[in-house]
């Protein structure tokens, strides 16, 4: 009798345990069926077509066919044109049509010339030729003159002096003073003063203290002396104590000192014990000490 009840109890408690667990089940499989479907949606090498329900599959197959479409129109090489209809093939020819004319507008590859109109072949030689003039007078890469047109060749070397007056101005490249005028030579040097005060203020390559004014050599020194008492404040390697005033140096003794008693109490960073007074030592916690 006592055998039975047992049997009976053990199968009560199985049938519970399975009825618990089915919900988990249930889920895995959901979730393990959701990510077949996506995976077929995305098309991907995991994707089990078989595992498909009618419904998800005529879902899968739309999403198929849309892909397609999207990669026939922009050229990739996943398009299979056989599987587009009559609709679908016409729409990638507009498309395609379109893409080549842009591309030889533009000067970009694949340009197939031979399938441009008159007037598209034209367009395009147009911006070619305009493309050339914006880089001539952009100075990039090799200028051919002789396929500009006069007004175009004025206009390049308007273009080229300009630049050449901005690089002198921003000390770039070599610089031809005698090819400036009277003007330009006195705008490059005035900038070339004033990038030479910003090269010394800011304590950059290239600054040249001999000529500086009294005023900028005045306002210079201000600018090295604030950056110095900043590096100083903050430990940087950059500070030159023997630029501090004795009320800068006074300063920072006081807040060199304080950071060390902070770390002699906390027992973080560097400690030196020795220029503690025996008061600020008797605070440091025993178990610091």
């Amino acid at each position: 009798m006592q055998d039975l009840v047992s049997g009976r109890r053990f199968r009560v408690v199985a049938h519970l345990a399975l009825l618990s667990s089915l919900p988990v089940l249930l889920l895995a499989g959901t979730a393990d069926q959701a990510a077949n479907v996506y995976a077929c949606k995305s098309g991907w090498p995991s994707c089990e077509r078989s595992r498909l329900t009618p419904t998800e599959l005529t879902e899968v197959t739309r999403v198929e066919r849309a892909r397609n479409v999207s990669s026939c129109r922009n050229g990739l090489t996943s398009c299979d044109q056989s599987q587009l209809s009559e609709a679908e093939a016409i729409t990638v020819a507009v498309a395609a049509y379109d893409r080549n004319v842009s591309n030889c507008t533009a000067g970009l590859n694949p340009c197939d010339q031979s399938r441009l109109t008159r007037s598209e072949a034209r367009e395009a030689a147009a911006a070619l030729h305009q493309r050339h003039v914006s880089d001539c007078q952009d100075g990039i890469g090799a200028c051919e003159p002789s396929t500009l047109t006069e007004p175009e060749r004025a206009d390049v070397a308007r273009a080229q002096r300009r630049r050449a007056v901005s690089n002198c101005k921003d000390g770039l490249g070599q610089c031809v003073d005698s090819e400036l005028t009277a003007p330009e030579a006195k705008e490059v040097a005035r900038a070339g003063r004033e990038r030479n005060v910003s090269d010394c203020t800011n304590g950059w390559d290239g600054c040249d203290r001999s000529r500086l004014s009294p005023r900028e050599a005045a306002e210079v020194d201000v600018a090295v002396r604030a950056r110095n008492m900043s590096d100083c404040r903050e430990g940087r390697d950059s500070c030159d104590y023997s630029l501090l005033s004795p009320a800068e140096a006074k300063e920072i003794t006081s807040a060199e000192r304080v950071r060390n008693q902070t770390a002699c109490v906390s027992g973080r960073g560097y400690c030196d014990r020795s220029r503690l007074t025996p008061a600020k030592a008797a605070k440091i916690p025993l178990g610091v000490r």
